[in-house]
């Protein structure tokens, strides 16, 4: 009776093993992925591409102006969009030229493209970062003096540029990064920022011009309500501000610059009254997998990695141990096998439905592994999408952004590149 027992109670589990296996994902191109299929291939396109698909991005730009126009100033995160014309795109429909830059030969393209860009940096740079600048800026339409606004974050730097700015008889713009809550760096103490301020006050070259305090975090904490940690953050901010204008007395600017939010949080704002003045976001405008957050439930996917299919295999093999014949009747999503043209970047699987990277086969740069299940119908040179899962860095990977546009490939955008020297354009 006791074996029998045994024997039983190992088939109903077994069954109920078999009961609990994934279930088949797998699907053919929906029509907008076959749509932009036709066109990477009219366009004779072959390789690993970053797409943009121009529609969506302004449908996100008029979600995000829904939002800041006529409560706050919009300021454009350019290191989410890195490129030259996908920024005069935004720039254009959002009417902002208002840029937030993060890297030095980035700020010289920008200088060189917008002479009229306000800009922010979004980051405390290295201060022979800062005289690089000056040392390669060739001058035109663009005044550092009065467009270009410095971050700064410790009373040492502050120092460092106070220096740099005497030895080259140069004015600067000067923001002090606050912290108010992230804990990556900025001001965390009143004496610490009224020291700052001080030093401002006494040098012939540094304007102190407003803050940046950058929240994140308020969005992507464990407990509690997105809410609660904005208006914490808010409460440092404004206690900030306080300290710096009771400080500064009648030489507080009258057009303080004090920026604040970014792609997770700005919809937060949407309503209620808040010490700053601007807000700034990027991502959202082209929705990487990392912003697919309840914050941003309005905004949609507007860029994809277009790769082509290499090879096709009906069956998953594993060098070594075969295990994928194990896999794949475990797993249906894993019957079938394609390598694509490169891989391992930072992104995920969107089109066709159901595909999935192989851990014991492990990632690839070269050709990278997927498996599907036999609903999808891939052949070689056929197209396989991805989306990213941030733009600042991979969008930088493939070269010119192909640019989709109601069925066709319409344009190719270059993105920044790191030369120190450009031919004037």
């Amino acid at each position: 009776m006791k074996r029998r027992s045994i024997i039983l109670g190992a088939a109903a589990a077994a069954g109920l093993g078999w009961l609990l296996r994934p279930g088949e994902r797998g699907a053919d191109h929906a029509p907008y992925f076959t749509r932009l299929s036709g066109a990477l291939d009219k366009a004779a396109l072959a390789k690993p591409t970053l797409v943009v698909d121009r529609s969506r991005l302004l449908e996100n730009v008029r979600t995000l102006v829904g939002h800041t126009k006529g409560r706050f100033d919009y300021r454009i995160v350019a290191k989410s969009l890195p490129s030259l014309p996908l920024l005069g795109t935004v720039m254009e429909a959002s009417g902002s030229n208002r840029l937030m830059l993060f890297h030095q030969p980035f700020i010289n393209q920008v200088a060189r493209r917008f002479p009229r860009a306000d800009v922010l940096l979004g980051k405390p740079m290295p201060v022979a970062a800062a005289q690089n600048f000056y040392r390669q800026f060739d001058g035109g339409g663009f005044d550092p003096r009065l467009q270009l606004r410095w971050l700064l974050d410790t009373p040492e730097r502050v120092a460092q540029y106070d220096e740099l700015a005497r030895a080259l008889g140069q004015d600067m713009q000067v923001c002090i990064e606050l912290d108010v809550g992230l804990h990556r760096g900025g001001v965390r103490s009143d004496q610490q920022l009224v020291t700052m301020l001080d030093m401002m006050g006494q040098s012939r070259h540094l304007n102190f011009c407003g803050f940046m305090g950058y929240e994140p975090h308020v969005v992507k904490m464990p407990v509690g309500e997105p809410a609660t940690y904005r208006d914490r953050a808010m409460s440092v901010y404004r206690h900030y501000v306080d300290v710096a204008k009771a400080r500064l007395g009648q030489d507080w600017p009258a057009d303080a610059l004090l920026n604040a939010g970014g792609s997770p949080t700005y919809e937060l704002y949407s309503e209620g009254q808040y010490p700053f003045n601007e807000l700034a976001a990027g991502s959202c405008l082209v929705k990487p997998t990392d912003f697919d957050l309840p914050t941003l439930a309005d905004h949609v996917a507007a860029s994809y990695i277009a790769t082509p299919v290499l090879k096709t295999l009906d069956t998953l093999e594993i060098p070594g141990i075969d295990l994928g014949a194990v896999q794949s009747l475990w797993d249906p999503n894993r019957a079938r096998t394609f390598f694509t043209y490169g891989g391992y970047w930072k992104a995920r699987p969107e089109s066709p439905q159901g595909l999935v990277n192989n851990p014991l086969f492990g990632r690839s740069t070269n050709q990278e592994m997927l498996n599907g299940s036999r609903n999808i119908h891939l052949q070689p040179d056929d197209w396989v999408f991805l989306r990213p899962t941030q733009s600042e860095f991979v969008f930088l990977q493939f070269g010119d952004i192909a640019v989709y546009d109601k069925g066709s490939i319409v344009e190719r955008w270059p993105v920044f590149a790191e030369e120190t020297r450009f031919a004037p354009s």
